[in-house]
């Protein structure tokens, strides 16, 4: 017998000692994190509402409790009486029954009124019919990245399980090694923006963090190849950590597959999603752009099927010695500073990720609270000593002046963006503008994947800031259903026709001029001086968007439709203030607010100069051990 099954037996005889008498444990097996616990019972079991909890408390551990399918009740007898127990104004949209597992996944409008106060409707529906519900919310706008994603889980839900079973022996495994040490290695995003990569290292356990490209640098990736990562082969990795959806952190996520990784994904739930949408969209331009993409669609199925949504402060095995736990970063949807504890109270790791430290319109700020932090790997994007941006209500006045000039000169004004979280900041700002009357009231198309991600915004509100989260829960407010959004999905000709039409605003992806849509509102824009190009975003070193920005007029058209140069004599403005990454001060506050603070930063993400000011600041200013790596140096801690 192996020692996870001895394991499981020793847990099954505990939880048997500890629920009462009436109450049988038929199965206890790993799924991923998490315990499964089978009872023949769960009606019981259920109607003790503190039980899971008290268990969960006792084990140390993540428990799911789920009916055993012989003592199931039929799925048609079942929903009667589930939908019975419902609220009708919880606008439920779908059941589905998973025999397999007894579990009824319930989509509905408002989850809250299924879930009830302290799980309490949860619990009755279980009570009354035995199966374990589980709850999603059904995107107020209707996502067609979250309704695959959903259906390609539920088809696979077999093959995921086995994972997830196979995953979780994995983390449960005995240790093999008395030996303590552990080492970070820099794959990528040192003393660069982009390609972000790290190997995080323990006598037992290999963890990658990020795994993304460079922006305008082709053929640039994270170095893979050397032993510390994929050297040594794909399954010598244990577990891959993905700290947000944005392609300078996930493009090459699915390249793992192709190299023969089979091990899990941990990230949140929303940055599942759009790590799917921005990949599947990543091949799609390298497609039409006539590059050869670096992996197939089949390897972005495969990891969405490999990826364990993990929710922000869930405290959860991903090894044998290592534990980890999500945090809000603030930067987009879904994005977490991510904290490793190592060992049994051996060595702390926080990997902030990208981080916003204030709130934004969308987010709330990034939380730097740990118990122990001892080496902090800290973005730079902006830790130049003169890196300052205005703050938000400056740099709002400032983009509704500059629309207002263009509207008055009967101008139009573009602005590229990332599809994710700057474009749903700027919609905000427009749709608040408007509304109070300081711009006029005129139509804001949205071209590439604003809308679609916009959609999986309003589909995860709870990772949302507060009030607007509130406001996305009636549907009456929801600022994003404002009627002066259109999207564009009648490509060339519905460009052509806006191009040709009334003053209007246009937020069009990519976001560093890189490609995609944006060229061709170029094309149609950038001939009238009326016009006005406006940059909201940080425009990384080598993008065309940096070199407009630095004063290039004459710029390449070279895709299917056009090629040669565009001489752009429209206005250039940019609007600083809208970046999802924190100024040098916000940089600075998140690690001098820290308690207690890290013993060493390792500062990466930013260009040369950046990284080595911010260093250099953080060792003058506090006192601590700073670094600027370079890529590929290997750090040993204890």
């Amino acid at each position: 017998m192996s020692s996870v099954e001895r394991q499981l037996d020793d847990l099954q005889a505990e939880i048997e000692d500890e629920v009462p008498s009436g109450i049988s444990i038929s199965d206890v097996t790993y799924e991923g994190p998490e315990l499964v616990v089978y009872t023949r019972d769960p009606k019981e079991f259920a109607s003790d509402g503190d039980l899971v909890r008290r268990l969960a408390s006792q084990l140390r551990k993540r428990i799911s409790v789920r009916p055993d399918p012989d003592v199931l009740s039929h799925p048609r007898e079942a929903e009667g009486t589930v939908r019975d127990i419902i609220p009708d104004d919880a606008g439920v949209t779908d059941l589905d029954f998973h025999t397999d597992t007894g579990e009824i996944f319930i989509e509905a409008e408002k989850p809250g009124m299924v879930i009830g106060r302290h799980g309490s409707t949860l619990r009755e529906i279980t009570q009354e019919v035995g199966w374990t519900p589980e709850v999603v919310r059904t995107p107020p706008i209707e996502s067609s990245t979250v309704s695959n994603v959903r259906n390609f889980l539920k088809q696979e839900r077999d093959e995921r399980r086995d994972i997830l079973e196979r995953v979780g022996r994995q983390i449960h495994r005995e240790e093999m090694s008395d030996d303590e040490w552990v080492r970070i290695t820099t794959l990528g995003c040192c003393r660069e923006v982009g390609r972000a990569s790290f190997i995080i290292s323990t006598p037992e356990t290999r963890i990658l963090v990020d795994c993304g490209d460079k922006p305008g640098a082709e053929g640039e990736v994270p170095y893979l190849q050397v032993p510390e990562a994929l050297g040594a082969g794909a399954n010598t990795i244990d577990a891959v950590v993905l700290t947000h959806a944005h392609l300078d952190h996930s493009a090459l996520i699915p390249l793992l597959f192709k190299y023969g990784y089979d091990g899990p994904i941990y990230c949140t739930e929303p940055t599942r999603d759009l790590m799917g949408l921005l990949t599947l969209d990543y091949l799609d331009v390298a497609s039409k752009e006539g590059r050869s993409p670096p992996y197939e669609s089949r390897q972005v199925r495969e990891a969405i099927k490999h990826a364990v949504p993990i929710e922000y402060g869930d405290v959860t095995d991903i090894a044998p010695d290592v534990k980890l736990t999500m945090h809000n970063a603030g930067h987009i949807l879904g994005s977490a500073v991510s904290h490793f504890h190592i060992g049994d109270g051996l060595y702390n790791v926080a990997f902030s990720g990208d981080i916003h430290y204030d709130d934004t319109r969308l987010f709330n700020g990034a939380v730097n609270e740990f118990p122990r932090v001892e080496t902090l790997v800290m973005e730079s994007t902006y830790g130049g000593r003169n890196d300052y941006q205005t703050d938000q209500e400056d740099s709002e006045r400032r983009l509704k002046k500059v629309i207002n000039e263009a509207y008055e000169r009967d101008g139009k004004v573009v602005i590229p963006a990332f599809a994710v979280g700057r474009s749903q900041e700027i919609m905000l700002v427009l749709e608040e503008a408007m509304r109070e009357g300081d711009i006029p009231e005129m139509p804001v198309h949205l071209d590439g994947m604003i809308w679609e991600a916009t959609a999986i915004h309003t589909t995860y509100p709870e990772y949302l800031r507060d009030d607007l989260r509130d406001r996305i829960f009636h549907d009456d407010e929801n600022p994003f259903l404002a009627e002066q959004f259109n999207h564009i999905d009648g490509g060339e000709e519905e460009r052509q026709e806006v191009a040709d039409g009334e003053p209007c605003i246009v937020l069009s992806t990519s976001g560093m001029v890189t490609g995609g849509p944006i060229m061709s509102w170029l094309h149609h824009f950038g001939p009238d001086p009326d016009n006005r190009l406006v940059f909201v975003g940080y425009q990384a070193q080598g993008t065309l968007g940096r070199r407009i920005q630095n004063g290039w007029d004459e710029i390449p058209m070279n895709d299917s439709r056009r090629s040669g140069n565009l001489t752009l004599n429209m206005d250039v403005e940019t609007v600083d203030g809208f970046s999802g990454h924190a100024d040098r001060q916000g940089l600075e506050n998140f690690v001098k607010t820290m308690n207690p603070r890290p013993e060493r930063v390792l500062c990466v993400h930013g260009d040369e100069s950046s990284v080595q000011d911010f260093s250099s600041a953080l060792y003058h200013e506090y006192n601590m051990r700073t670094f600027a790596p370079k890529n590929l140096e290997t750090f040993r801690f204890t």
